[in-house]
């Protein structure tokens, strides 16, 4: 800015693009709420007279930063990624802005970027995953922001949980095997919190319903292709040959059947292969991949609910939103 010129206003702006002062607030904090030719104008306007709001000012008259706060584990070849890009676009359509943050493999640097988000004095902190720390826990719920848990659903939510139940989707896919007639499973389980709840819990089913314990092997987190190809590679060192391999990951699935193939050996009439996440390449592989969807969209559908009625000071009417999973039956099992 040029000495002795003074910073466009807000009524600058208005005035530039025939609306009134109140209109290009109510654009620069929920835009979806603006007409679209109006919004168009709004932007020109702001664009020609340069306006920048003062986000310390506005946050300070109205108690609310607009920050969210949104921790994922990673973004490589996640499984998060669908829920996160989808709960992005309709926060900064509703005028929020979005710390997106990684917490890394099982949340090892959640506690600093949790506390770097309440330093910021963050209107919300969406979580993927369940905080298992319980001091964390307890620190959260005696902060005053809406705290949203997903991809998982405690007893107990810190504030809001919106997931599915990890132990009864590894259930699930046991009955489902079983129901196929498979009767020799190995589990190719990941090393973070919900893949070994999974993992457990398909152990547990299956030998409920009189199997014998399946043999397994754990990999590093996040999950890829290579881990897939080295775990089919390990099936000739099992006392048993396994008739179904089940993987924390599509990715996993796919390097197992690539690997696989490449031995001459078939799938699913020699040896079937399970995934999780029903990523975009589970329907694009030959054979597509039998794998267990969870509906991210729906995820980030709910999440914005609980943000919008918080924010108009409305009581929710529940504390734990279980949007379920199903099991898209393929060509791989």
């Amino acid at each position: 800015m040029e000495d002795g010129i003074p910073p466009p206003k807000i009524s600058d702006v208005a005035a530039l693009a025939g609306v009134s002062p109140a209109t290009v607030s109510r654009f620069l904090n929920r835009p979806a709420t603006v007409a679209r030719l109006t919004s168009e104008r709004i932007r020109a306007a702001i664009a020609e007279t340069g306006y920048l709001p003062n986000l310390n000012a506005g946050a300070l008259a109205s108690k609310r930063s607009r920050l969210i706060a949104a921790f994922v584990p990673e973004i490589a070849q996640s499984v998060f990624n669908d829920t996160m890009e989808a709960m992005i676009d309709g926060l900064a359509n509703e005028g929020n802005s979005v710390m997106l943050a990684l917490t890394g493999p099982d949340n090892r640097r959640l506690e600093s970027q949790i506390n770097a988000a309440l330093s910021w004095r963050v209107d919300a902190i969406i979580l993927t995953g369940i905080v298992t720390d319980e001091a964390m826990r307890d620190r959260l719920r005696r902060h005053p922001i809406t705290v949203i848990e997903t991809w998982g659903l405690p007893e107990e939510p810190i504030d809001v949980a919106i997931g599915f139940s990890h132990a009864r989707a590894g259930a699930e896919m046991a009955r489902f095997l079983r129901q196929r007639g498979y009767r020799r499973p190995h589990l190719v389980v990941p090393r973070s919190t919900r893949s070994q709840r999974r993992g457990r819990a398909f152990a547990e089913q299956w030998m409920m319903d009189g199997g014998a314990e399946p043999s397994s092997l754990e990999v590093e987190v996040p999950t890829h292709f290579g881990q897939g190809r080295l775990a089919y590679r390990g099936l000739a060192d099992l006392p048993h040959r396994p008739d179904v391999v089940v993987c924390g990951s599509d990715w996993i699935a796919q390097g197992l059947i690539v690997e696989a193939q490449a031995a001459g050996v078939k799938v699913p009439d020699d040896v079937a292969v399970t995934g999780f996440g029903n990523l975009r390449l589970a329907g694009d592989m030959r054979p597509t991949i039998t794998s267990v969807d969870v509906d991210g969209s729906r995820v980030a559908e709910e999440a914005m609910k609980v943000l919008r009625k918080r924010m108009a000071g409305e009581s929710l009417e529940a504390r734990r939103i279980d949007v379920g999973f199903r099991i898209i039956a393929r060509e791989s099992a």
